[in-house]
């Protein structure tokens, strides 16, 4: 004890960033997830399908045939399945918690180095792993989290040292990101568009394109006049020789002085930085190198028609991670939001026009969409420590050493520690006793039935989406599940839309039994509490004949099929 209390005395930054990465890691476990989410159980049998068979672009768990698959995370189904194969359903909990830890150091590590200030870093990182808690899960996104932190990293070390190693991590993270997670590789190169955007801004800042087209006008004149002038003298064309002249001069001086205002309300700018730096033009050729990164994958062209193919689609109209963001219903989100405005209109406070650009395009995209939430967050919370950093510049400059001193003291961090330790606890705490596989969500024992009493070669199952990826994971061919690209004409190219067909059926816009006779279904397995569940115990529909029931889930013969 005596010589840990020593480090801190003698180098408390050491002692704070060891505290600080220690406790980010427990932090992020302890907001990890026990519960495995629908996504993972197909992500595990597509990896084992690509580790027996390879990819052949085909989809071998739903009974409907001949359905493309474009395998969109690949790599990561194949981890993910090595991970169960060795170390079952908790090994993929131990995944999760690992890349959720390595997520909240990346984002300390991002913050102290772009920002230079350890305590800023550390409170932000915090609250972000905090907002990013409904995103951390046993999914691909989780790793590309982690992937778009670098990049905004790399960009910036780039674009200040212009540094060949930092280009070569530009150029493989999206090759990481087209084998990984590809419906996310076009969000790649958006985070090099402010930083480009910011670059033309500043050269158009410095030029006058008016004068210089009238000064270009001017010059010719005066090369026509000459030209004149030698082949013969003429007191006419000498006269609109210098009164040209003359005025190009008036006009040259006009810029200069135009310049030098430009010039100096760029270096004291009222809030706007606008920064040219010269290598934002190697930057756009990273970018251009990048574009080619999406053909090294076995999946063809697939990262560069995914996200065109899904946005045509209605898969993002009836997906709630797709839906427009409603501020009023995300409390901490739009706190955020204010936090920012907050800080930009009510203090001297000044923001680089590239962080600008970044913020506005993310909350737009979040708007657009909920599930950018998690990058508005992942990006915004680099950008927010800058600005609280630059905030405590202007008007604390002088306490910060002290403050730093303090908050890195001894007492301080035990203090921190035991905080962070409480608050962790409190979620360690909520998650006791919470299920590996959720039976309430996802038909367990339902499943054990069918294995046993139903013959699969020849039965075919109405399921609804959110637990047909478990039935996959039990070896039990679906009607749909959570792979929506799958069952949308945008991918499959069938005149048969499935994934609006179990849309409006779930919904009961259109009359179940339409629906069941046109895919010759021979049996329903329901939630309990569904729509179409409640008609037929209603109805007592005598077409169903109830095999099984459990507090969650019913499963049904249906009769007419089988006559």
């Amino acid at each position: 004890m005596k010589k840990l209390i020593n480090l801190f005395k003698e180098n408390n930054v050491l002692a704070f960033n060891i505290m600080a990465i220690i406790l980010i890691i427990i932090f992020s476990i302890s907001i990890t997830p026990v519960t495995l989410q629908n996504d993972t159980f197909y992500t595990i049998k597509i990896g084992e399908l690509i580790n027996n068979h390879g990819i052949d672009m085909k989809d071998h768990f739903s009974w409907h045939e001949g359905l493309p698959y474009t395998y969109p995370h690949w790599l990561y189904d194949l981890i993910t399945y090595f991970v169960y194969a060795g170390f079952g359903v908790y090994g993929i909990y131990i995944m999760t918690c690992i890349l959720s830890a390595i997520l909240g150091v990346s984002i300390y590590i991002v913050c102290r180095k772009l920002v230079k200030n350890d305590i800023i870093s550390f409170v932000i990182t915090m609250l972000a792993m905090y907002l990013l808690n409904p995103y951390i899960a046993a999914r691909a996104q989780l790793v590309t989290f982690i992937l778009f932190i670098w990049t905004i990293f790399f960009i910036e070390k780039f674009i200040q040292t212009k540094k060949i190693r930092y280009a070569i991590a530009l150029i493989l993270i999206p090759i990481l990101i087209a084998n990984l997670h590809l419906a996310v590789w076009p969000f790649y190169f958006v985070l090099y568009l402010p930083y480009i955007a910011e670059y033309l801004i500043a050269i158009f800042a410095e030029t006058i394109i008016y004068q210089k087209i009238k000064i270009a006008s001017l010059n010719y004149r005066i090369k026509t006049y000459n030209k004149k002038l030698k082949i013969k003298e003429n007191n006419e064309i000498k006269e609109k020789l210098e009164k040209t002249q003359q005025r190009l001069e008036r006009i040259q001086e006009k810029v200069k002085k135009v310049r030098m205002k430009r010039e100096s309300e760029i270096k004291n700018p009222y809030k706007l930085i606008i920064n040219k730096n010269d290598n934002v033009k190697w930057l756009i050729l990273v970018m251009i190198i990048c574009i080619f990164t999406g053909l090294l994958t076995p999946l063809g062209v697939t990262p560069y028609t995914y996200l065109p193919d899904t946005l045509r689609g209605n898969t993002t109209q009836n997906i709630n991670e797709h839906l427009p963001l409603t501020l009023a219903q995300e409390e901490n989100i739009l706190t955020a939001i204010l936090i920012f405005l907050a800080i930009l209109i009510f203090t001297k406070t000044k923001i680089r026009l590239s962080d600008l650009f970044m913020l506005s395009g993310l909350c737009y995209l979040m708007l657009l969409a909920r599930r950018q939430i998690s990058m508005f967050v992942l990006v915004g919370c680099v950008i927010l420590a800058r600005l609280i950093f630059d905030l405590c510049k202007i008007y604390i400059k002088d306490a910060i050493p002290k403050i730093n001193k303090l908050v890195s003291s001894f007492v301080s961090i035990i203090l921190i520690t035991s905080i962070v330790v409480l608050i962790s606890y409190d979620f360690f705490k909520d998650k006791k006793g919470a299920e590996i596989i959720s039976t309430s969500s996802y038909p367990v024992k339902a499943c054990d039935f069918i294995l046993e009493n139903i013959d699969l070669g020849q039965a075919r199952f109405y399921n609804e989406y959110n637990y047909g990826s478990y039935m996959i994971f039990r070896g039990i061919p679906v009607f749909i599940d959570s792979r929506a690209d799958l069952y949308a004409p945008e991918f499959n190219k069938r005149s048969d839309d499935i994934f609006m067909d179990f849309i409006e059926t779930s919904n009961i816009s259109v009359f179940y039994e339409d629906t069941l006779d046109k895919y010759n279904i021979t049996h329903v397995i329901l939630y309990d509490n569904s729509k179409m569940n409640m008609i037929i115990e209603k109805t007592q529909d005598p077409n169903y004949n109830k095999l099984y029931e459990d507090d969650y889930f019913v499963v049904y013969e249906r009769l007419s099929e089988k006559e």
